[in-house]
Formats: C-alpha cells, structure tokens, sequence
C-alpha cells in the first residue's frame, strides 16, 4: 500500500493551525454578533451566507486558475494569508456590517486557498490512497478545531470574559500556518500554463449527476454557526458551548481517516449517504431537543456526519475527473454546493424564529429523503 505523501502532510500540518485560529472564533463569532454587536438571528444567518457563498465563487475561480498556472503553492499561501489577516479585524467590529466585511475577507482567503491545496493533495496522491489522504487531512484541520476552542475557552477566563481580544489571539496560530506552506515543494508544471482551458460542460456526466445530487443536500445544510445558536437557545453559556462544540470536532477528527480508509475499500457513495441519515438524526434532535444533554449527545453525532462526508466527498468527486481538470472540477463542486450552503443560511436565518426549531427538522427530513439517492448512485 502506498504511503501517504509529504506534501499531503505538510498541508496537513498547515491546515491544523489555521483551523485553530479558525475555531477558536468560531463558537465566540454568534455570541459576538448577537450578543456586542446585538444582530439578530437572521442577520448572522445573512452573515454566514454570504462568507460561505463568498468562500464558493472563490473555490471555483482558484480551481479554474489552478489548472493553468506552472505552482499552485503561491495561491495556497495568498489564501492562508489573507485569512489570517481578516480575523483582528472582525474583532475590531463596531457594528455587524463591519464583521461582515471580516468574514467577507476571511472567506475571500478561503476561496482562494481551497481549490489549489486540494489539487496538491490530489496531485500528490495515488488514486489508492485518495481517501486516507484527504481522510488524514481533514482529520489534522478538525485537531486544530478541538485545539482552538480551548485555547479560547482558556483566553476567554484570562481576559475577565470579554470576547474581542480572543480575535487578536487567533492571529498567532493562523500566522504560524502561513510560514508552513514554505515546506511544500512543488514541481512546476509548464504544461498547466499551455494546456487550454477544459469548459464546464465538458466534465463528466458523472461528476455533473453527482454535483447535482450533493448540490440538492447543500440547500438545507446551513451554517454551523445556527446550531451553536441553537445550543446556546437551549441554555448553554460560553463554556458549554465551547465544550460540546469541541466534543464533536473530536468526534469529527477521530473518523475523518478511518472514515476516508474504509472509503478506499467501499463505494464511497455508501459511506457519504450513510452520513446523511447519521446527519438527519442529528439535526431533527436538535430541533425537537428540550435539554442541554441533548447537545452534548447530538452535537458529537455531527461530527460524524461530518467525518463521513467532507473528505469522503473530495475523494468521491476527484475520482470522477481527469486530471487536466481537476482543479476545475474540484472548484467548480464546491463552488456550487457553496452557493447551496448561502441559500440554505438566508432561509434558515428568516425561518430560525426563537428557537430554531423549523429549520432543524426540516433540514433533517430532506437529508433523510436524499440518503437513498445517494446511496444508489455509484
């Protein structure tokens, strides 16, 4: 079996910090905007829209440039970099509007970075081993969202409980994460540079129904942020939150590469619908949850979810494309189910009321509903 290359490694290793700055925010960010700020539910969900819809169009930009430059490293290090940049000045925020320009930048530097570094793991990978490969790095990016949460939890107790300095914090690890991608070592590949352009409606029939049926889920699979609300809704404080929430990335890093193995070995259309149900239970005990212990129980089953379907499906659509389209392809993918998830966080937003309760098991039933397809498709 062949070994898991250094570069998928090393972007790994970079991956891990950025997350935990990434994370460390991340449970803070709706106490931040509802609460200093005193948004309302339905403009974090505006927020988390348009940084995710940002951070799509990005992926299917980069993805389309990243097949037609000689390095893809410089692109990766743009996006880390302007990443890091973006978080001091979320918490610099007055007003949410000025947040939402921070998450606008932060999801910019997403968008560039994404497409490229997961065609340098792809690049990098033999097909064999393409699901431990992305199974290992989700798993080292989801280490850094167990680390992070802690370290914030740690600063939030130093600090008197105040949040704002937490986002200068974060700027530490996600400028630790930009120096790393200096150990990538890239090949130039001139031919990139000369090779014409593949359009979109050349890419496999495969790779376009498989598009189609992920983009279909990705309208009802909403922010993360909306269900921190949510536990937050059924009486947790900060450490609580910072606790369950860092329970299900634990979860979530601990299946990642188990879960990107067995795919290597399984259709990984299994292993992504089986995901779906375990995110359909999930979110509808979510919305019909009356207790804090159901968050501590439902938010690790998440994780799950997620451990079954991110990398898996990376894995599951780079096996469909050739490779003088695979950054196009791999872009174009999450840019689309990108555009999915900003409906799915305008809608959830204006339907979450006070309690969030709707959205949830909607969500849930239609996941439910689309786990048969997927399982189907091969």
């Amino acid at each position: 079996m062949p070994q898991i290359p250094r570069n998928v490694k090393v972007l790994s290793l970079v991956s891990f910090f950025q997350d935990a700055a990434s994370e460390l925010l991340y449970p803070v960010l709706p106490l931040f905007i509802t609460g200093t700020l005193g948004a309302p539910p339905s403009v974090l969900g505006l927020i988390e829209g348009i940084a995710e819809g940002t951070a799509s169009i990005g992926k299917a930009v980069s993805g389309r440039i990243a097949d037609r430059v000689e390095r893809r490293r410089p692109l990766v290090g743009l996006g880390y970099g302007i990443s890091s940049l973006a978080k001091p000045l979320i918490g610099l925020a007055g007003a949410w509007p000025v947040a939402l320009a921070g998450r606008f930048v932060d999801r910019v530097g997403k968008g560039v970075r994404t497409s490229p570094r997961d065609a340098l793991i792809v690049a990098d990978t033999p097909p064999a081993i393409r699901g431990r490969a992305f199974g290992l790095h989700r798993a080292a990016d989801t280490a850094g969202a167990v680390v992070g949460p802690l370290i914030g939890l740690a600063m939030y107790e130093a600090l008197d409980h105040r949040l704002r300095p937490l986002f200068l914090v974060a700027f530490i690890p996600a400028a630790i994460s930009v120096a790393l991608i200096a150990f990538v070592r890239e090949h130039p590949s001139p031919a990139r540079r000369t090779r014409p352009a593949v359009p979109l409606r050349a890419l496999p029939s495969g790779y376009r129904r498989v598009t189609l049926l992920l983009a279909l889920f990705a309208l009802v699979n909403f922010s993360d942020a909306l269900l921190i609300l949510r536990a937050s809704e059924l009486g947790l404080g900060f450490a609580g939150i910072v606790f369950a929430y860092t329970l299900y990335n634990l979860v979530y890093a601990g299946l990642s590469y188990p879960a990107g193995h067995l795919s290597d070995s399984y259709p990984r259309s299994r292993i992504f619908g089986v995901g779906l149900v375990v995110f359909a239970v999930a979110y509808a005990g979510l919305g019909l949850a009356s207790s804090t212990l159901a968050v501590f129980l439902l938010l690790p089953l998440y994780g799950a979810y997620t451990a079954l379907t991110d990398g898996v499906g990376k894995a599951w659509i780079a096996d469909l494309l050739p490779d003088e389209a695979m950054g196009t392809g791999l872009g174009a993918f999450q840019g689309i189910t990108g555009i999915g998830a900003v409906v799915a966080g305008v809608w959830a937003g204006l339907a979450w009321g006070s309690d969030g309760q709707l959205p949830l098991i909607v969500s849930g039933a239609a996941a439910l509903l689309l786990a048969p397809l997927v399982l189907r498709t091969g």
